[in-house]
């Protein structure tokens, strides 16, 4: 079976999904933006840097230009054009900072479902997760500075939030002339539910607080995650989505 077939006797899924989104308790400006595509099964997270006027444009385009992706009969043909449409904002965006010398970009996580399976592409450290029967489990793997330094070993794992390094990202859309999004496909349960987030969440909350999330009731669950990263002082722009399979 392929990454995004489903066989005939499966029965359809429904989603439900919430989001917040929130500049923080130390920025002024939001630069994070988010996509929910619910028609489309579609749903992204861009958290946009280089300031004012910069970061928050670039993430802007990037989900206005994710809205138009079309889900047709083919999963593989949805998953082509979100490429298509990330790679045209890339170009766009590098192309213009070359002409003005500023710097603008935008990190990306995307969650397509189509027929029992979902495929996530990513760039940059906004992630996503996923969570069943109790148990968190990360689906991206973050483009960074410090994953790079856990990966090789120099750094334990426990002192990645605290690391002096934590929010320098080693690929982002507008950052270089041609963008690569990695991928991961794998099937959907009915009862499983996905986090897509900025790093702003995951830099104040838990994968632990994560797994506790109450999929019955998403509003609420989505007010106490905005509430816990805020209480605990939410240095950067906080948002995300709850994405819940029934």
């Amino acid at each position: 079976m392929s990454a995004l077939a489903q066989s005939p006797e499966a029965s359809p899924l429904r989603f439900r999904s919430v989001s917040r989104s929130h500049a923080g308790r130390r920025r002024t400006v939001n630069e994070d933006r988010l996509l929910e595509c619910g028609a489309q099964t579609l749903w992204a997270v861009a958290d946009g840097m280089g300031g004012h006027q910069a970061g928050d444009v670039a993430a802007s385009r990037l989900i206005e230009a994710l809205s138009h992706v079309e889900h047709g009969a083919s999963g593989y043909a949805c998953i082509a054009d979100i490429e298509g449409e990330v790679r045209r904002v890339n170009a766009e965006l590098f192309a213009e900072q070359a002409a003005s010398g500023a710097t603008s970009g935008s990190t990306v996580v995307t969650l397509l479902a189509h027929e029992g399976h979902y495929a996530c592409l990513w760039a940059g450290d906004s992630r996503a997760y996923h969570l069943r029967q109790g148990t968190v489990s990360a689906i991206t793997r973050d483009h960074s500075v410090v994953q790079e330094l856990v990966d090789g070993g120099a750094l334990p794992e426990a002192r990645r939030k605290s690391h002096p390094s934590a929010h320098v990202i080693t690929r982002a859309v507008g950052s270089a002339p041609s963008i690569d999004l990695d991928r991961r496909f794998a099937p959907i349960q009915a009862g499983d539910l996905f986090v897509l987030c900025s790093d702003g969440l995951t830099a104040c909350v838990t994968e632990d607080e994560l797994a506790g999330i109450d999929r019955h009731d998403l509003a609420a669950s989505a007010d106490w995650l905005l509430a816990t990263t805020l209480a605990r002082q939410a240095p950067d722009n906080v948002s995300f989505i709850l994405i819940a399979a029934d």
